[in-house]
């Protein structure tokens, strides 16, 4: 781990980093304790006066260093990820460079000033102040590019960071952290690694002044409930079981590539990748068919391999749940169209599936998979298709498809969820809010709203 700087021995429980297409150990890495947690957090604590009044040119430029550096670093950073995480390597590639330019944009972010009132007796103005020590708590399935999603714009607007990876994936998160280190002063961005056990501490911490999170829905509901007593702010990037629908009359073969691939985007492992896909009847067969040939064309293997274009699932445990919910499928009368049927080779590969004959009530479904299957679902009237959508706990993101695009912007206000694509789906941009409503999260990340999610507000009354 890195703490003030220094690289320090986790004193916690030992554990296995795993290649999941191999199930080989990498490595064996140590938790931290919660001792150590807490001279990480000292170590914000010191270095945050300074880093704070750090002017705003040199935050920018710093920030453009680290850019700078994770793009040297690229090769490296690109194949830890595909060793720990299972993605092809162009996908990896993909996220190195994105992590770089979300960087940049970060770095160039005005913090806004704004003037309510300047009359003649008094000049009312509003400004933004960091929030102190903000700590990062991040996901295994897009593992630098969520890392640098949560610590640059805290850096950027003056706070601190502790930064907690998954143990599933820690290895490119403390190599990021020891690129930032390169640049930054000590104590500035630390990483701590562990699991429950250092979540809840950091969640229930006192000088911890913000958490955010990217994760499933429970544990990011008992963040909130151990973050209570310190009433420290929260953004809460949670679980999703996106919907799209696709409108009677929509051109199949026009859209079926850019669903396929939104649905299955890093093996199904992504938040807002389709969960769910609701066809009406009229076109139902014809949808199964042409996203089966596109699945079958897929080229399942070790991510470092050129010729693989579908990785593993991530991790056993997950690998599992996959295998579950298709066969409770099958059990309740759905069709596996193609795939439903895990590897007996060494590694967590499971095949991009398709499965019809499904509908609302299948855990399938219902929940969410987080993995390489994609559910169908038969619709007849346009509201039966709205109504399926929304009768689900979450809210993240969900799509229509279409080519009367009126129709299809009448349909995606009707949507209960925090973005709604339009031919499109998964798509995420820097300077686009973005975050959920019912279970699927508090607060949003990406823009000026998500920079500013990292301070608070303070108001100066003048009187003239």
């Amino acid at each position: 781990m890195l703490i003030d700087g220094m690289p320090v021995v986790g004193a916690g429980e030992p554990f296995s980093v795993i290649n999941p297409a191999t199930e080989d150990i990498i490595c064996q890495c140590n938790m931290a304790s919660t001792e150590q947690l807490d001279q990480a957090v000292a170590a914000a604590k010191r270095a945050y006066p300074a880093w704070s009044q750090t002017s705003d040119a040199e935050r920018k430029r710093l920030l453009h260093e680290i850019a700078d550096r994770l793009e040297q670093n690229a090769d490296e950073l690109a194949r830890i990820i595909v060793q720990e995480q299972g993605k092809p390597l162009s996908l990896a590639q993909v996220e190195v460079g994105a992590a770089a330019g979300w960087t940049r944009y970060n770095a160039e972010l005005e913090i806004p000033e704004q003037v309510f009132e300047n009359s003649d007796t008094r000049y009312i103005t509003a400004h933004r102040k960091p929030l102190g020590i903000v700590a990062s708590i991040t996901p295994w399935n897009w593992p630098l590019m969520i890392a640098i999603w949560h610590i640059m714009p805290a850096l950027r607007t003056g706070n601190t960071v502790i930064s907690k990876p998954s143990g599933l994936t820690p290895l490119n998160t403390l190599r990021l952290v020891e690129i930032i280190n390169e640049v930054l002063p000590k104590g500035v961005v630390n990483v701590v690694m562990g699991e429950a056990d250092i979540g809840n501490a950091i969640s229930s911490h006192i000088d911890i002044n913000k958490v955010i999170f990217t994760g499933s829905t429970p544990t990011g509901q008992r963040i909130l409930s151990n973050s209570a007593n310190t009433l420290k702010r929260l953004t809460l990037e949670l679980g999703g079981n996106d919907a799209a629908i696709v409108l009677p009359d929509t051109d199949i073969n026009q859209v079926a590539e850019s669903i396929f691939n939104t649905a299955f985007l890093n093996m199904g492992q992504t938040c807002a990748a389709i969960k769910r896909l609701y066809v009406h009847e009229s076109q139902y067969e014809e949808m199964c068919k042409v996203l089966a040939n596109l699945a079958s064309n897929q080229v399942v293997g070790d991510g470092l391999n050129p010729a693989t274009t579908f990785g593993p699932v991530q991790n056993a445990r997950q690998y599992q749940l996959v295998s579950e919910l298709v066969e409770d499928a099958r059990r309740n009368g759905g069709h596996i169209v193609c795939g439903g049927e895990a590897s007996s080779e060494p590694g967590y590969f499971y095949p991009p599936t398709i499965v019809s004959n499904v509908s609302n009530g299948v855990r399938l479904v219902d929940e969410e998979q987080f993995g390489p299957v994609l559910p169908l679902i038969s619709y007849s009237q346009i509201e039966d298709a709205v109504r399926m959508a929304n009768s689900c706990d979450f809210g993240l993101g969900g799509s229509v498809w279409g080519s009367d695009l009126e129709l299809a912007e009448t349909v995606a206000c009707q949507l209960e969820c925090g973005t709604v694509w339009i031919n499109k789906h998964a798509e995420v941009l820097p300077h686009i809010p973005f975050g959920g409503c019912k279970l699927s999260g508090v607060g949003v990340e990406f823009g000026v709203e998500g920079l500013l999610e990292y301070t608070q507000l303070q108001v100066i009354n003048r009187h003239k």
